[in-house]
């Protein structure tokens, strides 16, 4: 007999469950379910078409996943489900869904199947933009304490934008909806019979402040009905991670093949969920999560209004600390992009030859030059710039191109553009009194790529290490899980406890090369020269978006 704890991620596009041993740390196993609406950015299932810039999903694939991903770890492994001692989730943020008192979906009731404001809203739907940018607007002119922790300005991805939306634009599933939840916890909410938000999304995604709770009298000031709203559907205090939400029900063993009783913890946030992971429990490491874009996430003992960041909120990581985020936009995206569009047809052939990806075609080529020998350097705002300049309406740019520039010169100068991206985020949180003592990289990306790698370690001049699992999120929410359960259940006392016990790094870390480095620090001098300009005294990124959509 063993002790176990089982965490389910959900991303963009699936999700996964891992099991793992709360004696040994291993990873016992793992299984992934594709959504199979996928993101619906077009229409409903019933044909219903959906305006630009929307992204909705089907609570019934995040079901599917807690039905057929725990039950195949469960069988993968050999476990009993009465030696799995927790259970915790996490997921992408801001998703939320309206629901009624009882949870369940307002999409579920086909009376609003054909109302796309009654479906899951994903973190990337972004027709709440405009609304977004009147909220931050009146912040400003009130002088709203919070905003400055928010990097200044208000996102359409965060939760409030989209209940505004709602509020203002389908009024039947406003009154229908008792209550307007994050994802993750309405998913805790289905395992354990118990609404019970989670202080990181609340923070970060709903501008909620411990011991203050969320901004009323502003909300009051922009729109009564929101106000209303929020006051009424967003009840309940947020709980720190590694808290107690409650039990595995009769319903939710049924759902998972867990038994009941099984501890349930308070659900996250997917990126957050990875500092856990990481062995990371306290301030001075930071944790870059490196994927299709990146979140770069800091601990502290106290409260600093850092400009440009993402959010920074009490509880909002790991209870105790001050947790910061801030983030870059286009990464992995950025890359596939470069791919996907300009590489040349002969690189292809040449890499279908060798038997090769083309990103590994490619990086085996760009591994061969030598920092400055292409003459290219590149701004990584192909999707905007998140921080410092939160700017959205930003794009990317490439300088130096030639008629003798090769494609892999041009990806490297991609590669290392992300890494100067970095460097801007961790210069600003030292500038503001933040430390940052050691660089943690996690993720799929650090885990494959030794090239990129050894460009941020040349770039930040600093050591880089990297997470151990592969599953990151999914592993953080085990642990917090573990934690949550508590020593008399099997668990641990706390989530220092469980952070040391289980969460890892590899041995394998990428040291600053003295000679490269220097190279770098030369380059990065031009990079935020360019990074300035374009981002504050030329606005001709946004001019030219405005031609292209046609405005005069």
């Amino acid at each position: 007999m063993g002790r176990y704890a089982a965490g389910v991620d959900y991303g963009s596009l699936s999700g996964r469950a891992v099991l793992v041993d709360l004696d040994t740390g291993k990873e016992l196993a793992a299984s992934v379910f594709a959504y199979p609406h996928g993101v619906m950015t077009r229409e409903l299932p019933d044909g219903t078409p959906l305006p630009d810039d929307w992204a909705v999903q089907d609570p019934q694939d995040y079901l599917e996943v807690l039905r057929r991903t725990i039950p195949q770890v469960l069988r993968e492994s050999g476990v009993s489900p009465e030696d799995v001692i927790a259970v915790g989730v996490d997921c992408t943020a801001n998703t939320a869904l309206p629901v009624r008192t009882d949870g369940k979906p307002l999409c579920f009731l086909p009376e609003f199947a054909s109302h796309p404001h009654a479906w899951m809203k994903m973190w990337k739907h972004h027709a709440a933009q405009p609304l977004a940018d009147r909220m931050t607007e009146l912040a400003e002119d009130r002088g709203e304490g919070w905003l400055p922790f928010y990097g200044g300005r208000v996102s359409s991805e965060w939760s409030l934008p989209k209940l505004w939306q709602i509020v203002r634009e389908d009024e039947e599933v406003c009154r229908a909806a008792d209550r307007w939840v994050e994802a993750v916890d309405w998913l805790v909410w289905q395992l354990c019979g118990k609404l019970t938000p989670n202080a990181c999304a609340a923070g970060y995604k709903a501008f909620w402040r411990k011991g203050e709770g969320y901004p009323l009298d502003f909300l009051e000031a922009l729109d009564p009905r929101l106000a209303l709203a929020v006051r009424e559907k967003l009840g309940g205090d947020p709980l720190p991670p590694g808290s107690l939400a409650g039990f595995v029900t009769k319903h939710g063993a049924a759902l998972t093949g867990l038994a009941p009783g099984t501890a349930v913890a308070v659900g996250g946030v997917d990126a957050h969920a990875c500092v856990p992971a990481a062995g990371i429990d306290g301030p001075g490491q930071l944790l870059a999560v490196i994927g299709t874009s990146t979140c770069h996430m800091l601990m502290a003992d106290r409260p600093i209004a850092v400009p440009g960041i993402c959010g920074a909120v009490e509880d909002g990581i790991l209870p105790g600390w001050w947790g910061y985020e801030a983030g870059q936009s286009c990464v992995g995206d950025g890359f596939a992009w470069y791919l996907d569009n300009c590489l040349p047809g002969s690189c292809r052939e040449e890499a279908r030859q060798e038997g090769k990806n083309l990103h590994a075609w490619l990086r085996e080529r760009a591994s061969r030059l030598r920092p400055g020998e292409s003459g290219l350097l590149a701004l990584d705002w192909w999707n905007g710039n998140r921080s410092v300049l939160t700017d959205a309406s930003l794009s990317g740019t490439i300088v130096g191109l030639t008629l003798r520039t090769r494609p892999e010169e041009i990806y490297r100068a991609l590669l290392e553009a992300t890494a100067y991206g970095a460097r801007v985020i961790v210069e600003n949180y030292r500038a503001h009194g933040l430390t940052v003592d050691r660089f943690v990289a996690a993720g799929g990306i650090p885990l494959k790529d030794p090239l990129m790698m050894q460009i941020y370690a040349d770039v930040l001049g600093l050591p880089v290490h990297i997470a151990g699992s592969a599953q990151g999120p999914a592993l953080g929410s085990a642990i917090l899980a573990a934690a949550a359960a508590g020593e008399k259940r099997g668990g641990f006392a706390g989530v220092s406890e469980a952070v040391r016990a289980l969460g890892w790094q590899k041995d394998t870390v990428y040291h600053p090369i003295p000679e490269h480095a220097a190279v770098y620090d030369r380059l990065f001098a031009e990079y935020r020269k360019l990074h300035d300009y374009f981002g504050h005294e030329n606005s001709v990124m946004k001019r030219l978006r405005a031609i292209r959509a046609g405005e005069t």
